[in-house]
């Protein structure tokens, strides 16, 4: 019984430690994801309004922002800010790598590809639960909208 009630503790503890977000305080310098140099990054509020107006954007490249949200369970998505108000959800490239919850308030370039997503309802009340949303403001999720989707591969904080 002893074994039991010890292998039953020890495998939940696995499971719970795996269910958080790197621990760490996102100083200015770490990298999460694959390394790369920074060079010539562009800030996300410029992308987003090419996106919108229709234009091209590179395939690869840099942008910088700050960080308003990351996701609370893991570290596997984080909130971008943009200049009007919206958001930016950022996910990692083959969730290969997870950004601590100390990121929030930091300005990061995230090295990766942009695009513009039309969101599902299933998948914006996903992200609301992962955030901690109230019931209330995951009922409020009535119609898909579009956003500003990055996959990284690599991101830095830098400020």
């Amino acid at each position: 019984m002893k074994r039991i009630l010890f292998s039953s503790l020890l495998v939940l503890s696995f499971l719970f430690a795996q269910a958080q977000p790197p621990a760490g305080d996102a100083n200015v310098g770490d990298s999460y994801g694959a390394t790369f140099k920074v060079e010539e990054a562009v800030s996300l509020q410029d992308v987003a309004k090419k996106l919108k107006g229709g234009s091209a954007v590179p395939e690869q490249m840099q942008i910088t922002a700050k960080v308003l949200d990351v996701c609370p369970k893991k570290g596997c998505w984080l909130k971008l800010e943009l200049s009007d108000g919206e958001t930016a959800t950022v996910k990692m490239k083959d969730y290969g790598f997870f950004l601590p919850v100390a990121a929030i308030g930091k300005k990061v370039v995230v090295n990766g590809a942009v695009t513009l997503k039309t969101v599902s309802v299933a998948e914006q009340k996903h992200y609301a639960e992962d955030a901690k949303k109230s019931q209330a403001e995951i009922d409020a999720i009535k119609e898909p909208k579009q956003e500003i989707r990055v996959l990284a591969s690599g991101i830095q904080i830098v400020q």
